[in-house]
């Protein structure tokens, strides 16, 4: 079957005197209650440096912090990472450019192929999706074997060593979560095959849009796996769900955003919790945002941490399931809160 040929939504934002947007990209949302969403001053912050910190105190309040972060909110903001600025700024530079290609040079995708290793698309699942998303994408698998688009150049130079900053970013955090769960330091990574993780480079770009509060960049849902950092330009956008409220939030100058994803939740058997996220648009100029998902292997079979079950009593309160089936049905249905989790979670 031949892939399909893809509207973009880029194109149909640079169409001239676009004053509305489509019914199917219709969203039908709250405006007011979008509208509402604000900043909120007191989001965690991370210190990364201070996890692996040689002073014992320091180190036990780092991993205090982040495990209240993961428990509370389920997203952090992270400072000193390790993560060059130049990289980051050029990586995403190197997005926009790959956005900016002629539609005839962008790989394209089979809809039913989700696990393909590039896919370049629109919304979030053509295929299925009811409402569309005002926003293009392209997924790329990276690890734990690198694959690239053949263009930009500037994305084929940068991406190897962006990722594999990446990876090392979620290795001092599994330590520091499998610690504050009270397991051993290297727990998560040999349980979940961390050694070939399946890291995923996404690259987002939402235009401007005529008619914001009627569409939206991305649903709310939550994210497979276990971390998701995120990166922007200077244009915000991503909103979490906190106590019920929908917050915007702000990155700082240099900063990695971080979330938390369904199978971090599995893993801790509930303690730690995935964040429902979602982006929104605006009418004066182009977001673009680049995320790194970082999961298990894709043959784990992933369960709650035993020791975890045994000190509840035997109580798992997800069923197993592996990563690369989880991953897949949730890809190939449409974007819904945390549906997916909801079925392997086990009512006590």
């Amino acid at each position: 079957m031949a892939a399909r040929s893809i509207c973009c939504v880029k194109q149909l934002a640079e169409s001239p005197n676009l004053s509305s947007i489509p019914s199917n990209y219709v969203y039908h949302s709250d405006a007011a209650e979008i509208s509402a969403a604000k900043f909120e001053a007191s989001i965690p912050i991370i210190d990364l440096s201070l996890l692996a910190s040689q002073n014992p105190h320091l180190k036990l309040k780092a991993v205090h912090d982040l495990d209240q972060a993961c428990q509370q909110w389920g997203f952090f903001i992270l400072v000193n990472h390790g993560v060059p600025e130049e990289l980051i700024r050029g990586v995403i530079e190197a997005a926009s450019e790959f956005f900016d290609l002629p539609e005839a040079e962008k790989p394209e995708f089979q809809p039913e192929n989700v696990l393909s290793r590039i896919r370049y698309g629109t919304s979030f699942n053509a295929a299925t999706d009811n409402v569309f998303c005002w926003r293009d994408f392209v997924k790329v698998f990276v690890h734990p074997h690198f694959t690239c688009p053949d263009k930009p150049q500037s994305l084929r130079k940068l991406l190897p060593e962006y990722c594999e900053r990446g990876r090392d970013v979620v290795t001092k955090l599994s330590k520091a979560i499998s610690e504050s769960l009270g397991l051993e330091e290297t727990e998560m990574a040999t349980v979940l095959e961390l050694s070939s993780s399946l890291q995923i480079f996404v690259a987002n770009y939402y235009p401007r849009c005529p008619n914001p509060k009627a569409a939206m960049g991305i649903l709310p849902h939550s994210d497979h796996g276990l971390f998701t950092l995120l990166v922007q330009n200077d244009v915000g956008g991503l909103q979490i769900q906190h106590d019920g409220r929908w917050l915007s939030v702000s990155a700082p100058a240099n900063s990695i955003l971080v979330n938390t994803g369904d199978h971090l939740e599995i893993f801790s058997n509930g303690k730690y919790k995935s964040v429902l996220h979602r982006a929104v648009v605006n009418d004066q100029t182009t977001r673009i945002s680049v995320a790194t998902a970082n999961g298990p292997s894709l043959n784990a079979v992933v369960s709650p941490a035993r020791q975890l079950v045994e000190a509840e009593g035997g109580a798992a309160a997800y069923a197993a399931m592996k990563y690369e089936d989880y991953l897949l049905e949730q890809q190939s249905s449409q974007l819904d809160g945390k549906t997916m989790l909801k079925r392997v979670r086990i009512h006590q």
